[in-house]
């Protein structure tokens, strides 16, 4: 094929692309409430498990006031037992004590002096379930948010639904470009390498996820700031991260095919592998965010990827006749 054939053949696959993904995008309008529903959800638990830890936190630090004051009218016991089996949080608060009898009896206030009385003051521990504790909610900031967040969401339902045909898509124009003898190669590739995808996406979603989470809340609590997440912001984490997870999961394909097309060798990959390493430390920088735990959940097993690919390369067929064949009309 001529360049210009190339070319036309890129724009039709990407135009099959782009109509395959519109289909799935529009499917996916009727499922994104639930969607959000499920990104929502690593959240939450990580915004409950951080309030969790900083209601036992309260707790253990809350020192009398005076130092000859009131105790807390609950022992650490029975804290944990609320906090951790009862799912319930709670807000340490003050008030004087013979004041909030009087206002319950509804007594008339007796004259007092214009002093406030601080050595008065004893602790409240005002309980409520965590699912409904207003900092575990997560926020919008504006109107039109809700629907940008619905429309993402249904963008991300349509990626992952049409992954197949669009990895379907870029292999049959990378197909378009090989001999006979290398086609069959993209045949075998095409449930793999979908397979990949859908494998590096799960990670991210089910996995990586909740200890990206906690680290960033613990680095918020490290600062001395509380964490208000607004959902628009953790959409477009969700959207990214996954969708990096997926591509970089498609390294050992990448590497049995060029190998498999005379590009590179085994030898070239065994000797290369330092540098290997740093490229894909560098690519996982640029696809996650930047946080240490992405970065490591992403190429840790992108390393072991390529040692795999490396591994497949050397103990699979070599093809010996394929690159015979190019090296012939190379040599042509």
């Amino acid at each position: 094929m001529t360049f210009g054939e190339h070319l036309e053949e890129l724009r039709t696959c990407l135009m099959r692309a782009t109509a395959g993904l519109a289909v799935a995008v529009l499917l996916g309008f009727f499922v994104a409430q639930p969607v959000v529903k499920l990104i929502e959800e690593p959240l939450r638990r990580a915004l409950g498990h951080y309030y969790t830890k900083r209601s036992i936190e309260t707790f253990d630090t809350w020192q009398p006031r005076g130092g000859t004051g009131p105790a807390l009218p609950y022992s650490r016991a029975e804290v944990v037992d609320a906090v951790e089996k009862h799912g319930l949080t709670f807000e340490l608060r003050e008030v004087h004590a013979d004041r909030l009898g009087r206002v319950l009896g509804r007594e008339a206030a007796p004259a007092t002096s214009a002093a406030f009385d601080p050595a008065g003051l004893v602790p409240l521990l005002l309980w409520q379930p965590l699912a409904k504790d207003p900092r575990v909610s997560i926020t919008t900031l504006s109107a039109q948010e809700a629907f940008g967040i619905y429309v993402k969401a249904a963008l991300l339902v349509g990626v992952v639904l049409a992954s197949p045909w669009i990895f379907y898509q870029l292999w049959t124009f990378v197909a378009a470009g090989l001999y006979p003898h290398e086609k069959r190669w993209v045949h075998l590739f095409l449930p793999v390498s979908i397979g990949l995808f859908l494998a590096g996406v799960s990670l991210a979603f089910f996995f990586v996820f909740d200890f990206v989470l906690d680290y960033l809340l613990q680095f918020n609590e490290w600062l001395g700031l509380d964490p208000d997440p607004r959902i628009s912001e953790w959409l477009s984490f969700v959207l990214i991260l996954p969708i990096g997870f997926g591509l970089g999961f498609q390294l050992p394909l990448v590497m049995l095919f060029l190998e498999r097309i005379g590009i590179f060798d085994v030898e070239t990959y065994a000797a290369q592998w330092r540098i290997a390493v740093i490229v894909i430390f560098v690519v996982s920088a640029i696809l996650t965010p930047a946080d240490p735990y992405s970065l490591l959940f992403l190429a840790i097993p992108l390393c072991l990827l390529y040692f795999g690919g490396l591994a497949i390369c050397r103990w699979l067929p070599a093809g010996e006749p394929g690159r015979r064949q190019l090296a012939t009309k190379a040599s042509q």
